[in-house]
């Protein structure tokens, strides 16, 4: 017994012997926890020092910095994802549009290009203003020489003031030379005005061809100028005189007349508060406008002193044949006493001289009570150097432009 025991124990060293040496043990979980919340600590108090030596920013800006860069890389990441992910997708929508598209072409490409005319026509006539409609006639007198104008009326004129209405006129003249200018009365606040007005211009047949006929209707404007509603160009030639023409037509957009030179008239003035006279020298005018077929005018001038709007007395120079820069020199006297001196009204209208018919204004100035600008500062000039003549340069205006001044009240 013994024997076997002891065999038994030396095979158990043996076989001890004989078994390799165990691994080493692995490493605690604690330990490594440990590990980890140092590196974490040691970063942190890096990243706290790091601001307060170097970049000396707080905490919150640097959590803030990291938030907008977050944002843009994810904004960024998502376009890339739009740009390459739905690349190849197209909408529903236009592979249909396509498709028929490309059906309608396969049917038949006279189709399509007459739809294309017909959108193209509608959207014409959408962008198309209306500017409304005149009536009017037209008749020649043979025997006489005259052509006769008839004004009669005027629908769906377009609103030009704030209110939704207009104050409608019509002027009537013949291009290319303006002599003669009419004008309708104001219909006020009224889109479709009735005028019933006739205005007749002498022309001889022969000369009658070669004109154009412009009838131009306006908005009256108190405190401005007036702006053009629309207006009809009648080319003589294209009408047939026989017979008198009454027709309806459309009014076309029309840009304003432009303010034609008329010219420039030189006239001193001179008044003695003793003895209570005002002198008035018509000095010279210069660049007048042409009224004469041969390229020049025979002008003269006329002087009207009015106060308070009542005419008291007028004066006439020379006429001076064949000029448009002439030379008068010529003084009128008018007796004013000082109590009135400061409401009168120097009215100076230069005509062109016709021997046959009426004399035509080449334009108008006006100096003294109610005028503006040049005409107001000559007069204040004159009342601020008594016994002294003073000389000045006025711009000749149209005579229906100064006598619509003249009809307002003066504020």
């Amino acid at each position: 017994m013994r024997l076997a025991s002891v065999q038994t124990r030396a095979r158990r060293a043996a076989e001890e012997r004989e078994e390799p040496p165990p691994g080493p043990a692995p490493p605690s979980t604690h330990h490594s926890e440990h590990q980890f919340k140092n590196m974490k600590s040691k970063f942190f108090n890096e990243l706290t020092h790091l601001p307060n030596h170097k970049l000396k920013m707080p905490m919150w800006a640097i959590g803030a910095i990291v938030v907008v860069v977050l944002a843009l890389v994810a904004c960024l990441g998502f376009c890339i994802w739009k740009k390459c992910i739905n690349k190849g997708k197209k909408p529903k929508k236009v592979r249909e549009r396509k498709g028929g598209r490309g059906r309608r072409k396969k049917e038949g490409e006279g189709e399509g290009e007459e739809g294309k005319e017909g959108e193209a026509k509608e959207g014409e006539e959408e962008e198309k203003e209306n500017f409304g409609k005149l009536e009017f006639t037209l008749d020649y007198n043979f025997t006489e020489n005259q052509l006769i104008v008839g004004i009669l009326q005027a629908e769906n004129l377009p609103a030009m003031d704030m209110g939704g209405t207009s104050d409608p006129y019509v002027k009537v003249y013949m291009l290319p030379d303006k002599k003669k200018k009419f004008e309708t009365k104001v219909q006020r606040k009224n889109l479709c005005p009735v005028f019933n007005e006739t205005f007749i211009f002498k022309i001889p047949y022969q000369e009658l061809g070669g004109q154009t006929l412009v009838l131009q209707v306006f908005d009256f404007d108190r405190f401005g100028k007036h702006d053009v509603i629309g207006q009809i160009s009648i080319p003589m030639n294209s009408v047939d005189l026989a017979q008198p023409l009454h027709e309806w037509r459309d009014l076309i957009g029309g840009e304003k007349e432009e303010q034609e030179k008329l010219g420039d008239i030189c006239i001193s003035l001179r008044y003695v508060p003793t003895a209570g006279k005002l002198t008035i020298n018509i000095m010279e005018a210069k660049h007048l406008k042409a009224m004469d077929c041969g390229g020049l005018s025979d002008p003269f001038v006329k002087v009207v002193l009015q106060y308070q709007g009542k005419r008291l007395k007028k004066k006439k120079t020379t006429v001076k044949q064949n000029t448009l820069n002439p030379y008068f020199n010529e003084s009128f006297s008018f007796e004013i006493p000082f109590g009135q001196i400061q409401k009168v009204q120097v009215l100076v209208t230069v005509y062109d001289y016709d021997k046959l018919g009426s004399n035509d204004a080449i334009g108008k100035v006006w100096i003294g009570y109610g005028a503006s600008g040049v005409g107001l500062r000559h007069w204040s000039d004159m009342l601020a150097n008594p016994r002294r003549p003073v000389a000045q340069w006025h711009a000749l205006l149209p005579e229906e432009e100064v006598d619509e001044a003249l009809k307002k009240p003066i504020r």
